[in-house]
């Protein structure tokens, strides 16, 4: 990645390790594991989570530099912006990074996830064992 412009990018759900979108990540640097503010929710959608702001809970995920090339194909996967919308949002601690947010009104009758971690609460709910 070099000279090239990096983005920070918070993901909570199939983009983090050992998940199945997790290869689109293949050129992406691993920053660290981390968690958001306490602002958001986190809802089950079935095969992937969707995080949205206005709620209470500390979504926890993992950071990744990405360059422009990567952040495009994210995009893709991510539908942004008419599915998932690609969002400046702070962790704890301050940073700023970027993730994808839904809105809540296309999470009308989802689960919420209390603990904020999709790979737990998949493991669960979904009887798979902890990838």
């Amino acid at each position: 990645m070099n000279r090239r412009e990096q983005h920070l990018v918070f993901t909570y759900g199939t983009l983090r390790k050992g998940e199945v979108n997790h290869h689109l990540l293949a050129q992406a640097r691993f920053v660290t594991e981390a968690r958001t503010e306490p602002c958001f929710d986190l809802f089950d959608l079935g095969p992937f989570p969707a995080m949205s702001t206005g709620g209470e809970t500390a979504v926890f995920g993992e950071i990744y530099a990405v360059d422009e090339a990567t952040l495009a194909r994210l995009d893709r996967l991510e539908g942004h912006p008419s599915f998932y919308q690609r969002t400046q949002i702070r962790l704890e601690g301050g940073q700023e990074v970027e993730t994808f947010l839904m809105g809540r009104a296309r999470m009308r009758g989802c689960a919420l996830i209390p603990s904020g971690d999709w790979r737990a609460h998949r493991a669960r709910a979904h009887g798979f064992e902890g990838a």
